[in-house]
């Protein structure tokens, strides 16, 4: 076996059979870590590197286990036919997976030289340089665009936005990869028409970017802050109703020439 196959890395969690977040029928590989503290984040086991645990089921449960390339592509490749079938493939997600850069890349690397299809759910929040070391093994990078305020941006997220709106352009230029441009709408955050037409103005002018996703804001991770004993944030907002959702999927349209839909 290739050295690189016993790469290391750390995971929380590998869901089989999604079809969001990419292509077809999909597995998805939730990494550990990340740079930013999204008020809504809906994955909060993800954001530490160091496992923790959290109760499940009312049972205490360690989240975050150590696994080799190999180890993941065991579970990846069981669903080989239906990635075939329905044009799907391995994701990976967080977290922020270029958090563990190496880790990333390996595992993009194993599924492409087996023909299974890749992504990569990203906020870009990085060096351009790690994230060059990505692209070669990547299909589709589905990257956040949350605010084009850098303040708001970090009020809400703990990190400005002006590196990752930088490596939007980077990446967009390279042509090396789909890039589709994700937005999480969370009231109170960025849900005026305003400040989602800016989003989709800002798209619009990546080279080859074709698709913007609008992902209503919901609460379906509310719970694991109680959990994992911190407290959530964002406890009084609503998500968003699907009237108003389908109203600023129309103002993106109309300040842009890109395929806009709700959900992704």
């Amino acid at each position: 076996m290739e050295e690189w196959l016993h790469t290391k890395g750390r995971i929380f969690d590998i869901q089989r059979y999604s079809i969001h977040d990419g292509n077809g029928i999909r597995t998805i590989v939730f990494l550990k870590g990340c740079v930013l503290r999204c008020l809504w984040c809906c994955n909060p086991e993800s954001q530490k590197f160091e496992t923790e645990t959290m109760m499940v089921d009312g049972k205490p449960k360690v989240m975050g286990r150590d696994v080799t390339v190999e180890d993941v592509m065991e579970v990846v490749e069981k669903d080989r036919n239906y990635y075939r079938k329905s044009g799907g493939g391995m994701t990976l997600s967080g977290g922020e997976s270029l958090c563990q850069p190496e880790f990333a890349a390996a595992l993009l690397r194993a599924a492409k030289e087996r023909g299974i299809g890749t992504a990569m759910e990203s906020m870009g929040c990085a060096p351009y340089e790690t994230i060059a070391q990505i692209l070669p093994w990547l299909d589709t990078y589905l990257m956040d665009i949350k605010h084009m305020d850098p303040e708001k941006h970090r009020k809400f997220t703990g990190k400005r936005n002006e590196l990752m709106l930088a490596n939007a352009r980077k990446i967009a230029e390279s042509g090396m990869t789909e890039l589709v441009i994700r937005v999480p709408v969370v009231p109170t955050f960025n849900d005026r028409p305003e400040e989602i037409a800016a989003i989709a103005q800002f798209a619009d002018k990546l080279p080859g970017v074709k698709k913007i996703h609008l992902l209503p804001y919901h609460r379906l991770g509310q719970d694991k802050y109680e959990r994992l004993s911190r407290e959530y944030m964002l406890k009084e907002i609503l998500p968003p109703e699907p009237e108003y959702m389908q109203m600023l999927k129309k103002t993106a349209e109309s300040v842009s020439r890109l395929e806009c839909q709700i959900g992704g």
